[in-house]
């Protein structure tokens, strides 16, 4: 057995030392462990808001935006196909929007913020297909009703509210997703007007 004073200063700093270096390497694994768990920059803007314009859409007209991979229906509706939407009601599974499809502000008979836009994704609520919109082309499209939402997989109808009918395969109304106005001639999806500067 040996008779060579025990240096604890240098004990001391060798330990401390390893638990240094020790916490740097946990550190440096832990970083982008953790860092792996945040979703993707691709995934950050595949939820982000989407604008669009809407200035340029004639009355009658639908155009197509992309919000969370999944199609949104903007249409611009006439002053005809407005008048029409109450004469349908007994024709609707949830004519009053009693499910929640639609935020809190377009729980109304237009199921949007102003009358003559619908917001709507365009994905059908039985299986997920995308509707056909039929705009005054297909005038037997539901008894008095020329223009609507067609699924042609399994057939289910909506009305240019996006509410469904009744005796079709879908159980609910077309989703009216979150949605605000930024100026006269421009929507933004995914953030409603509380969100968006109160502005509507």
């Amino acid at each position: 057995m040996s008779n060579v004073p025990v240096n604890n200063g240098r004990r001391r700093f060798l330990t401390a030392a390893t638990v240094v270096v020790g916490g740097v390497g946990v550190a440096g694994v832990a970083v982008p462990f953790i860092g792996s768990w945040n979703p993707s920059a691709r995934a950050k803007a595949a939820g982000a808001p989407v604008e669009v314009n809407v200035g340029k859409i004639e009355p009658g007209q639908l155009i197509r935006a992309e919000w969370r991979g999944k199609p949104v229906y903007v249409v611009r509706r006439t002053e005809a196909t407005l008048s029409g939407l109450a004469k349908l009601d007994d024709q609707l599974r949830d004519p009053n929007s009693e499910k929640a499809q639609q935020p809190s502000y377009a729980t109304n008979a237009y199921r949007s913020i102003k009358p003559e836009f619908l917001i709507a994704l365009g994905v059908c609520t039985h299986l997920g297909c995308a509707p056909t919109h039929h705009a005054g082309d297909f005038e037997q499209f539901v008894d008095g009703t020329p223009n609507g939402f067609f699924c042609p997989c399994h057939g289910s109808k909506f009305d240019m509210a996006g509410r469904v009918f009744q005796g079709v395969p879908a159980p609910l109304n077309l989703v009216v997703p979150e949605h605000s106005f930024t100026s006269e001639d421009t929507i933004l999806i995914g953030v409603g007007p509380d969100a968006s500067k109160g502005e509507a």
